[in-house]
């Protein structure tokens, strides 16, 4: 019995070790994800930054063309933020889930362990119904034995003392014997 809940326990802990595993990996491809939106974000800032320092037109200045550029980089820039924010988003809903399925994995960890318990319980009273039976059997068992016993002495006896009193001669109150 013990056997079979030590496997059963190893069991569990094993299919929940595949499944964090995967969980564990998915969380990883969504972290690199937002990392790389990161970086993306400050490679086009750093782009935006030297596009206001640029200056093509004529005498210095800045041109419409150069101001487009530098709008152009800055709503790429509030794009990628969108989707940074979508991405944490995935990422927070995610932690809340494997949070969730945690706390259900427990509580059913927890009901099996309880139902262990009481069919533990449950086993070992039976076991000691069976062994006080076991004892109480053993006990009437040698009494009846004993019975048997003392019933063959008794009989023996009797047989013995009815042997010897047909072989020992009658006395005739008169004192003649008789045969």
């Amino acid at each position: 019995m013990k056997l079979i809940l030590l496997f059963l326990i190893l069991l569990t802990v094993r299919i929940n070790q595949v499944s964090a595993q995967n969980d564990s990996s998915a969380y990883e491809t969504q972290r690199r994800k937002i990392n790389q939106l990161l970086d993306d974000r400050s490679n086009r800032f750093g782009q935006y930054e030297s596009s206001l320092g640029k200056k093509t037109g004529i005498f210095g200045l800045k041109t419409k063309k150069d101001m487009q550029v530098s709008n152009d980089i800055l709503r790429q820039i509030a794009l990628t933020d969108n989707d940074i924010f979508s991405e944490l988003k995935l990422l927070l809903d995610y932690k809340d889930f494997e949070k969730q399925q945690v706390e259900t994995r427990a509580v059913i960890v927890e009901g099996r362990i309880d139902r262990f318990q009481t069919s533990i319980t449950r086993l070992q009273q039976e076991n000691q119904k069976l062994r006080t039976q076991a004892d109480q059997s053993i006990t009437d068992y040698d009494k009846q034995r004993n019975y048997l016993l003392l019933l063959f002495i008794s009989l023996i006896a009797c047989a013995f003392y009815i042997l010897k009193l047909k072989k020992l001669p009658k006395i005739d109150v008169s004192g003649k014997k008789s045969v």
